[in-house]
C-alpha cells in the first residue's frame, strides 16, 4: 500500500500516519486489540486535525486497500477493549 504522505510532515509523522493505516489494515486481515486501534488514531488525529484533509486521506488509503478506514474507528470505539476483526 503507498502511505498518503504530506510534504511538511516530519519523519516521524510519516511513521505514526503509515503506523495507523498499517493497524486499519490488519484489523481487516488479522484482527487489532481497539484500544490499540484508537491509540494510533489519537496519534493520527494530531498529525491530520483537519476532517477535511482526514477524510481524503481515508478515501485514498480506502480506495487502495478496499477497506474502511472508518468502519474500522467506528468498530474500535464500540469495541475498545475487545480484538476487532473486520
Amino acid at each position: 500500500m503507498d502511505i498518503p504522505i504530506n510534504d511538511d510532515w516530519s519523519q516521524e509523522e510519516v511513521v505514526a500516519v503509515a503506523q495507523f493505516f498499517d493497524t486499519v489494515e490488519r484489523a481487516y486481515e488479522e484482527g487489532v486489540k481497539g484500544e490499540t486501534l484508537l491509540a494510533f488514531y489519537r496519534e493520527f488525529k494530531a498529525i491530520v486535525p483537519s476532517k477535511a484533509e482526514e477524510k481524503q486521506l481515508f478515501r485514498q488509503v480506502d480506495k487502495q486497500t478496499g477497506h474502511s478506514c472508518f468502519k474500522a474507528i467506528k468498530a474500535a470505539q464500540s469495541e475498545s477493549k475487545k480484538t476487532i476483526k473486520l
